[in-house]
């Protein structure tokens, strides 16, 4: 399976605070691949943090810039880890697919809330007037959509959940 693996990417979404930025170092460590921050992307892209994007232009803004970056994305054998919005984009979505693997990193609210802190500080696309219980809920509805391979995080830590998407992606298994 791990020959496979490095001929596509992996793709990995879900919320803030899920572990797509820490397992997928660990991913890309375990499967011999490249990894990619998306989040760091789009920051070097238009010069600012997530969080300053969303301040000084709106939440819509950081998902348009998100979007030209996933678009322009062009790589092969990378553990590539999204922002929590990339899944609001349809054609960034598609294209990612178009050559890997998406997992779905699924953790609970409470586990978000717990992990992420102050969400206001965290550059997080979403509505002004939007709770974090119901961009959790819009988001969830996206992720399932899109995933290929949906690993619960809840109860385990990241190597454990590293683990999980490596024999979920062996046995083949949604």
């Amino acid at each position: 399976m791990e020959s496979q693996t490095k001929a596509r990417n992996l793709i990995l979404i879900g919320m803030p605070g899920s572990g797509k930025s820490t397992v997928g170092v660990l991913l890309a460590k375990r499967l011999g691949l490249g990894f990619i921050d998306t989040d760091l992307l789009i920051q070097e892209d238009a010069g600012r943090t997530l969080q300053e994007i969303v301040d000084q232009d709106g939440y819509e803004a950081l998902r348009h810039i998100e979007e030209q970056v996933l678009l322009k994305l062009d790589v092969r054998h990378k553990v590539i880890s999204t922002g929590g919005s990339a899944v609001y984009s349809a054609r960034a979505m598609e294209h990612l697919k178009a050559n890997g693997t998406v997992v779905f990193l699924d953790i609970p609210l409470d586990l978000v809330t717990k992990r992420i802190g102050d969400h206001s500080m965290r550059g997080i696309s979403r509505r002004p007037d939007q709770s974090l219980q119901a961009l959790f809920e819009e988001r969830y509805a996206l992720y399932s959509r899109y995933a290929d391979l949906t690993v619960k995080g809840a109860g385990l830590n990241q190597d454990q959940v590293c683990e999980a998407v490596v024999e979920g992606l062996c046995s083949g298994q949604p």
